[in-house]
């Protein structure tokens, strides 16, 4: 039995492997499908877009398919169909086909997010939830780092193409590891559209929520697309392989995570947000400076405020939404990706003519958002609640 469970929890970890494997992988090489393509990185930035629209479109209707079949059916059939578009992808002959794959991978992420998180609280109770649930987010904020330095260094040595058949060998594989390491839960998790009013979703303070996770992820991968660009170009020069490298910040999450969850039950959400905030700011004035090592440093800032912002918004939504907490994750997510979906795309504007010292402004204006909703928003409902805020994180 305890061996079962233990297989159970390394599944759980496969998932979150699998999930962000491929959710940004293109993010640090767009100057090599720009010049393959033969595009500006406005249009290259779609390779982003695609895929966050495409989790923001279909997260809320997940639900539908643990109604009709098994969390572990859904999960492994997810993962295995994920490798499909990921071959696709390294014979892409044009940049629309390629946004066309980039799209459908889009939409079998959220699939293995949304009934991992469902599996894991049908399986387990009490607190082996957060401790399974801490073993998921580690599993993607693996596979997130992973998808972009393993893309990177192969892209440097060998090809773009070549990287993305490597991640889809290695869906594949994490999909048959989950095949054979995750028992099945039999009950069924319901829709959530057909069991919450939506009506009770769209309150103002959830709404706030919304919006901060809406801005929180426009900063993130607003910062992490368009920096790679600058890294990439004189005076740094950087090749793919060590830009890939640099996103190693994003590991500080492993240490932000569980220092974010204890924060949660000390501080209120809205207090949380500030020191974000504040992190945020200051860590994207230090990726205007020269020095190479300032910017890393920059980014390792904004980063870690993206978590604490990410695990405060987390912890409000699933203690507003009362009863109604799977539905109102539901529209979080959505809100959540279409801010990525935007970061990818509507800085590309101000790069064309600006360059990085153009986007700083435009992503620090997000990060100042974020702090103004969370402390207006948030204030009156945290009063009442400044002991509840205690969940695990989720999502990352």
């Amino acid at each position: 039995m305890q061996s079962r469970l233990s297989a159970a929890r390394i599944a759980m970890f496969l998932c979150g492997c699998a999930a962000f494997l491929p959710l940004y992988a293109t993010q640090g090489i767009l100057a090599e499908l720009a010049q393959s393509f033969a595009v500006d990185a406005r249009h290259v930035s779609w390779s982003i877009t695609a895929t966050t629209l495409a989790v923001a479109l279909v997260a809320p209707f997940v639900g539908v398919l643990t109604r009709r079949w098994s969390q572990k059916t859904v999960l492994v059939a997810a993962t295995l169909m994920l490798s499909v578009p990921g071959l696709m992808l390294a014979g892409a002959s044009d940049l629309n086909s390629l946004l066309l794959w980039r799209f459908v991978q889009g939409m079998l992420i959220p699939v293995i997010f949304a009934t991992s998180v469902a599996y894991i609280g049908e399986r387990w109770s009490g607190a082996k939830v957060t401790e399974v649930t801490s073993l998921y987010v580690a599993g993607t904020i693996l596979g997130g780092f992973a998808g972009r330095f393993l893309t990177g260094l192969v892209s440097e040595y060998l090809g773009w193409r070549e990287a993305f058949v490597l991640l889809a060998m290695l869906t594949l594989l994490i999909g048959l590891g989950i095949h054979g390491l995750l028992p099945r839960v039999v009950r069924p998790v319901e829709s959530t559209l057909t069991n919450n009013r939506i009506s009770r979703l769209c309150n103002k303070p959830l709404l706030a929520a919304y919006l901060v996770g809406f801005c929180v992820l426009f900063s993130q991968i607003a910062t992490f697309t368009y920096v790679g660009l600058h890294l990439l170009a004189a005076p740094f020069n950087l090749g793919v392989a060590a830009l890939g490298s640099v996103y190693a910040v994003f590991l500080l999450a492993l240490v932000v995570t569980p220092i974010a969850g204890k924060l949660r039950g000390a501080r209120p959400p809205a207090h949380l947000v500030l020191v974000a905030g504040v992190l945020g700011l200051c860590g994207s004035l230090l990726t205007l400076f020269s020095s190479l090592w300032w910017i890393v440093l920059g980014l390792a800032l904004s980063s870690t405020g993206v978590f604490l912002a990410q695990a405060a918004a987390n912890a409000f939504v699933t203690t507003t939404a009362k009863h109604n907490k799977a539905g109102a994750v539901g529209c979080y997510l959505t809100f959540y990706y279409l801010g990525g979906s935007a970061g990818a795309l509507l800085p590309a504007l101000f790069w064309e003519r600006w360059g990085w010292a153009g986007c700083v402004p435009l992503i620090m204006w997000a990060q100042l958002l974020v702090m103004l909703i969370a402390w207006f928003g948030w204030q009156r409902t945290e009063s009442a609640d400044t002991n509840a805020f205690k969940k695990p994180l989720s999502h990352p």
